[in-house]
């Protein structure tokens, strides 16, 4: 079993200054952090995905501005892929799929933003693709939802989408039931 994090749109709109920032988008940061510096440690392939939103009238992860560019804490180094893409799934018109089978990796660490797009889709999109996903569900954040003129809470949209991936598309662990794992 060949093991790949990927590390799906920690990008700067998506913390406190940025133009749509999270809940708790600092502590889903640390965590891909402690997931990042795990598997540099164990020099495991990471891939970082990094989107720029071409949606005519978008206001946030825009080509050449900061806000799109990806966070201090899990910045990649020079020998980790990025991929770049413009929709929720990022195997959608990228690179990605052909990275992972080159590299020969089957199983996906998921990680990053925003639960209920980004990371469900690829989550998804990986498991029909046939790949072993584990989704670390602290290492993930999302927003308030709005439905029906009713506010849906970040944390109810986090664990609804956790929970509707969890046995069938991932395993969904936190980042200290993973890092258990592989010591």
């Amino acid at each position: 079993m060949a093991e790949c994090l990927l590390l799906i749109d920690l990008q700067n709109d998506y913390f406190e200054e940025g133009n749509i920032p999270l809940t708790a988008s600092i502590e889903a940061v640390k965590n891909a952090r402690r997931l990042l510096d795990s598997f540099r440690g164990i020099k495991r392939p990471v891939c970082h995905v990094k989107h720029i939103n071409i949606r005519p009238g978008a206001t946030y992860l825009l080509r050449d501005t900061t806000g799109c560019e990806i966070h201090e804490m899990v910045k990649p180094n020079n020998d980790e892929m990025v991929i770049t893409k413009h929709y929720p799934n990022s195997f959608r018109e990228t690179g990605l799929l052909e990275f992972l089978e080159n590299n020969k990796i089957d199983s996906l660490i998921i990680c990053g933003m925003m639960t209920h797009m980004c990371i469900d889709t690829t989550t998804r999109a990986a498991f029909d693709l046939g790949f072993r996903c584990t989704v670390v569900n602290d290492a993930c954040t999302t927003k308030d939802l709005e439905f029906k003129g009713k506010t849906i809470l970040s944390k109810d949209v986090h664990n609804a989408f956790m929970a509707s991936l969890k046995g069938i598309f991932a395993k969904v662990v936190s980042t200290e039931e993973y890092l258990a794992e592989i010591c």
